[in-house]
């Protein structure tokens, strides 16, 4: 055996390894390249990376489960503020500039249909408000909604959306769980469960109902369907804060706490003997929320000790009544996502009648009368929340959306006042942490009847959310039933284009 072999005996590759110069140069290389697999791998560009690597599971402790958890890649948004208009805003009134609409006015063009969701159609018409080039993007926006469009550049915006239903429960649904069907985790409970929530003394997701009441899907909009009960929304508003939580007012503040610490060594007396039950843990961190919240909530909710200046701006006394309530609503999603609330979610629409005589943006009479009263709770109350938001360094770490459930029509019900339901075109936005600011991606034909360009689906609307926020949708996912179960199902693919 010999042990002292001559570099003659080696293949040029083994001689070039003796070079120190040579060694330290390929090293090199290759550590750049196990960088680049890195990259690629995190951003699912490897030939089947994310088949590869499997599900992706967070780790959760049953009896924490709200701690904070880290993503799957680093990203700038750290929280979600989804602001969801149920009753189907009008995109050719609003975000969608359809110049056509003007050209035909009056008139039916070939190719639309005789008969949509409610009926049979009539002529096209144009938008009762006028498009205006709005900020350094000249981006068009119509006067319906004055207060956003000032703020355009700031939005990254959607007009190629399509869904699978006209019917507005259905389509929530969709939106919402990625399933027409009830039973489904919803999108809030989805980040909750993946990434836990950065205050102890708050819920992680919390859902602010409209003044009027609760969307068309009610609490399945906000729901955990499969997912751990722990990671459903909890619902209140300004108005109406979450019930139950005030506890007796005879008991002193020495007493309460006793009582409390005995109950947190009898729960941990009993889970000691029950160490594998994660509902009982479940069960237990909730109660211990509840706990916690006789003393957050009331704090979070106190509006009225926000600045004067704050109320002008955001609205609160001026306008409809619903209108001042929304606005109220406004104030507390931003007091909540400052104090660490992971996922919040904004209603603007209800289902229940409301006091100024619509209940949300399903127009299908009297289109100018009702948007425009839908418009005027929505547009001043929305556009201070993001510029104070913006003003206070929130949008760094805060992905905004803002959606609904379909488009309507480019031609008026065969009533004449109102447009229907429209499943084949319709508009959302982006704004904060990780978008594309100022630009538009995809777009519908002449008159916003169909998509034209970059057709989309809510698959791929919801897999692009996910990622903004840290996750590749095809592996973030929840055993079930004999399933690895995903809020994209089957489908999806990230919009590259929406993220900076």
């Amino acid at each position: 055996m010999h042990h002292n072999r001559d570099a003659t005996h080696l293949s040029a590759m083994g001689r070039s390894l003796l070079d120190r110069r040579n060694f330290l140069g390929q090293t090199a290389g290759l550590m750049g390249g196990f960088s680049l697999l890195q990259l690629l791998g995190a951003d699912s560009l490897l030939a089947n990376s994310s088949k590869a690597k499997g599900p992706f599971r967070p780790q959760i402790n049953s009896s924490d489960p709200y701690a904070a958890r880290k993503p799957m890649f680093p990203v700038k948004a750290k929280k979600l503020l989804i602001i969801s208009c149920p009753g189907a805003v009008s995109h050719i009134d609003t975000f969608d500039y359809k110049p056509d609409l003007a050209r035909f006015h009056g008139k039916k063009p070939p190719g639309l249909p005789a008969v949509t969701f409610s009926g049979p159609t009539g002529s096209v018409a144009q938008s009762p408000w006028k498009f205006r080039p709005r900020g350094q993007s000249g981006k068009m926006i119509s006067d319906l909604l004055p207060n956003l469009a000032e703020m355009a550049d700031d939005m990254c915006f959607v007009h190629s959306l399509t869904t699978q239903t006209s019917a507005h429960p259905q389509a929530e649904n969709l939106i919402n769980t990625g399933s027409t069907f009830e039973g489904f985790p919803s999108l809030g409970s989805w980040m909750t469960y993946a990434l836990g929530s950065e205050n102890e003394s708050l819920p992680a997701f919390v859902a602010i109902e409209d003044p009027r009441g609760k969307p068309r899907s009610g609490k399945n909009d906000w729901g955990s369907g499969f997912l751990p009960a722990a990671f459903q929304g909890t619902d209140f508003n300004a108005t109406n804060p979450p019930a139950n939580l005030k506890s007796s007012a005879s008991q002193s503040p020495a007493g309460k706490k006793r009582a409390v610490d005995l109950l947190v060594r009898l729960n941990d007396k009993h889970l000691n003997q029950y160490p594998g039950d994660a509902d009982l843990a479940a069960r237990i961190a909730s109660y211990e929320l509840a706990g916690k919240m006789q003393l957050s909530i009331p704090e979070v909710t106190r509006i009225d000790q926000e600045p004067a200046f704050i109320h002008r701006q955001y609205g609160t006394n001026s306008g409809s009544d619903t209108k001042k309530a929304y606005a109220r609503n406004c104030i507390l999603a931003r007091r909540l996502l400052e104090q660490g609330v992971r996922v919040v979610q904004l209603f603007n629409g209800s289902d229940a009648s409301g006091g100024n005589g619509i209940t949300n943006w399903d127009s299908h009479n009297d289109l100018e009368k009702t948007h425009g009263m839908q418009a005027e709770i929505m547009d001043q109350p929305t556009a201070a929340l993001l510029q104070d938001m913006k003003q206070r360094g929130m949008l760094d770490d805060t992905l905004v959306v803002w959606c609904t459930e379909f488009g309507r029509m480019p031609f008026l019900q065969e009533n004449g006042t109102g447009r229907d339901h429209n499943p084949g075109a319709f508009t959302a936005w982006f704004m904060g942490a990780g978008v594309n600011a100022g630009t538009s991606y995809g777009a519908s034909d002449e008159f916003g009847f169909k998509v034209a360009e970059n057709p989309l689906t809510l698959y791929d609307f919801n897999a692009t959310i996910l990622r903004l926020m840290g996750f590749d949708h095809e592996r973030l996912t929840y055993y079930h039933n004999g399933l690895e179960r995903r809020l994209t199902v089957v489908h999806g693919h990230v919009i590259k284009d929406v993220m900076a």
